[in-house]
């Protein structure tokens, strides 16, 4: 079975924002699949992927949010998977600019971690998501040693 990274976001409007990390998962060969739950609005439905996560095969989920940005921690409540937050700022939502989504990501409680990206920061959570599943398979971890000897070629 090829690694599996579940990315979820809270809304619709926030999918454009993940446009990098899909890419970026796409470009280092990684299977994915990109689900719209919201903590809020879908409570039940995200308990339940959460819950089967790791049943379903997938061994990361990245989960983005705004505002509020609930979703990674409640993810991170039912899964024992790893979880990248990525906290979304989009101009013009909130009065705070994105500030109450990265403190709702960066200050989870203890024993609930949750991995925090920089806002807007999800081709970085791919990258990390890669850095995770390379420690298991070679496949990943050739892929992400090319990403990076590309990237400091430039």
């Amino acid at each position: 079975m090829p690694p599996r990274v579940a990315v979820l976001t809270g809304s619709k409007s926030d999918v454009p924002s993940l446009e990098a990390c899909t890419q970026t998962l796409d470009q280092l060969g990684i299977a994915h699949d990109l689900q719209v739950m919201s903590a809020h609005r879908s409570p039940a439905r995200v308990q339940q992927f959460a819950a089967q996560a790791a049943e379903q095969g997938y061994e990361v989920i990245i989960a983005a949010a705004g505002m509020a940005a609930h979703l990674p921690g409640v993810v991170a409540a039912w899964t024992r998977l790893p979880v990248i937050g990525v906290p979304i700022a989009q101009p013009g939502t909130t009065a705070v600019s994105g500030l109450d989504s990265l403190l709702s990501i960066a200050q989870m409680p203890p024993g609930v971690p949750v991995a925090c990206m920089a806002l807007n920061g999800s081709r970085n959570a791919a990258l990390y998501a890669a850095a995770i599943l390379a420690l298991k398979y070679d496949d990943v971890r050739e892929a992400l040693e090319r990403f990076r000897a590309e990237q400091s070629a430039i």
